[in-house]
């Protein structure tokens, strides 16, 4: 499992089908928030818990659900 404190901002976020999903923005807790002003995240913030988080790999976050599961779970906030 990956930690929290290898997650960087601005790193990209992939889903396992290698889907780009967004960008970090913060980690809070146990979620992490993707940056709004991404192309994927439509001018929301997009909150992902840390539990999807599959591995880093150089500067991208690799999530362990796809990219429509990811869509259709993610908690979103203007």
């Amino acid at each position: 499992m990956t930690a929290a404190f290898e997650i960087r901002e601005h790193m990209h976020v992939h889903s396992a089908d290698g889907h780009h999903v967004g960008r970090v923005d913060h980690v809070k807790g146990d979620q992490i928030e993707l940056a709004k002003l991404d192309l994927a995240a439509i001018g929301k913030h997009h909150y992902i818990p840390l539990s999807w988080v599959d591995g880093v790999e150089d500067d991208k976050l690799i999530l362990s659900v796809t990219q429509d599961e990811a869509k259709a779970h993610w908690a979103s906030v203007q």
